[in-house]
């Protein structure tokens, strides 16, 4: 009964239009009052839950993947991406241009909705203007964006991080992303060629050699940031917080003073909307926090790692399980409550029955980065539509090819473990 006081109130909130961030305070007080918790320590979580240092790390690699993607650098990458699969002339090369230019911008901007807008605004009007229909364009951009999601530096493995209480290091996370994201991105690489012979999609075309040096040059300041990120932190030179920082510094420099697209009157714009975001993620972060506080007086991962064991006492079948929850979860709500919410929740019940809590994370973000591909909820889908000038139907009706190659990549990162942690034994631990 005391599970479904806290729950109970979550979801009537969302049912009566409360934002996530507050449904989650009045759920945290709901279970408080129930359990006879003052609501004095209730505040007190709200508070300590955005009082940790490594909260720094969220705003400082928001502002540096904001000013990289809006910068020039998705143009440019693109661009590079058309050198390295141009010379091959294959068939739908523009399709596999986008699925690799995403890539590069994931490891640089670390948002799925950030990507989808940066390459779509550049690729689908590229594409559609070769002879490729402007819904697969779409598709094609929308799905390759999930890769933002699981590469460094993604902002979403921080948060997860953060809602482990910190007991799982953004590192760890970061190198356990590196292998599930080229997963994904070879296997939408895959489908795009085999969809491209299908239907007879145009070939890629070479870049002349001259060109493509310079084109390559150019690319090369915006893709020293991954060098930045991760090699300042495995080598030892700063730690996760001080590489964003230095990340921040170094997009501003090679944005207004090597490549000098963006106008500097612009600039306060940019980072309006950066502290928007870094305020709501905060926020939800302290309410969730709140929330995570009852939810362990009341022994609700116990509770439900009972109940699990009375379906079954294998860990496969229960990853199952989770995964079809995560996958429903993560068509109704944002992905960042997503994490806040089943965290603290779920990765007691998976670490009982010996799933590594970090492989659990690339499972999560996984799931869920899928359910953004999807109605009603899902932010990728929607900024897609919008950016490819297409309606959420006309998607809909041709996108279930991605779907099966997201859900055949989530099941080997589910159930191959190495695929997410080889990586990270090899360099962290």
């Amino acid at each position: 009964m005391d599970i479904l006081i806290p729950l109970g109130t979550l979801f009537l909130c969302f049912a009566l239009g409360v934002p996530i961030a507050y449904s989650l305070g009045l759920a945290a007080l709901a279970g408080a009052y129930w359990i006879n918790i003052p609501l004095e320590a209730v505040m007190l979580q709200i508070s300590s839950g955005v009082s940790k240092f490594a909260m720094l790390t969220i705003p400082f690699f928001v502002l540096a993947g904001a000013i990289m993607a809006e910068g020039g650098m998705a143009g440019r990458l693109v661009a590079f991406a058309n050198v390295l699969v141009g010379f091959i002339r294959i068939r739908g090369g523009l399709s596999v241009v986008n699925v690799v230019a995403t890539t590069f911008l994931s490891g640089i901007s670390g948002s799925a909705v950030a990507d989808t807008s940066a390459i779509g605004s550049v690729m689908i009007p590229q594409m559609e203007k070769s002879g490729y229909p402007r819904v697969f364009a779409t598709n094609v951009t929308i799905t390759a964006s999930v890769q933002a999601l699981l590469v460094p530096p993604s902002h979403n493995a921080v948060i997860y991080s953060l809602a482990t209480g910190g007991t799982i290091s953004v590192i760890s996370l970061f190198m356990a992303g590196v292998v599930p994201g080229l997963l994904l991105g070879a296997s939408l690489i895959l489908l795009v060629i085999v969809l491209a012979y299908r239907d007879g999609h145009p070939r890629g075309e070479a870049v002349p050699l001259r060109q493509a040096a310079r084109i390559a040059l150019d690319a090369f300041w915006g893709l020293i940031t991954l060098i930045i990120i991760l090699g300042g932190i495995l080598g030892g030179v700063f730690t996760a917080i001080e590489a964003g920082a230095v990340a921040c510094l170094w997009a501003f420099f090679v944005t207004m003073f090597i490549y000098r697209d963006y106008r500097w009157r612009d600039l306060p714009t940019l980072i309006h909307r950066t502290l928007r975001t870094v305020a709501m993620v905060m926020t939800l972060i302290a309410m969730a926090a709140s929330l995570g506080y009852i939810v362990a007086l009341m022994q609700m991962p116990a509770k439900i790692t009972a109940a699990f064991q009375t379906v079954s006492h294998d860990k496969y079948v229960i990853l199952m399980l989770i995964n079809v929850m995560l996958l429903v979860l993560g068509c109704l709500m944002d992905m960042a409550p997503s994490i806040l919410i089943c965290t603290p929740i779920l990765l007691p019940v998976v670490m009982n029955f010996g799933v590594d809590p970090v492989h659990f994370g690339m499972i999560m973000m996984l799931n869920l980065g899928i359910g953004l591909c999807h109605p009603p909820v899902g932010s990728i889908l929607f900024v897609g539509c919008a950016v490819g000038k297409v309606t959420m139907e006309q998607v809909m009706r041709t996108i279930w090819p991605f779907y099966g190659v997201m859900f055949a990549v989530l099941m080997l990162v589910t159930y191959v473990p190495a695929i997410s942690l080889w990586l990270v034994h090899l360099v962290v631990r």
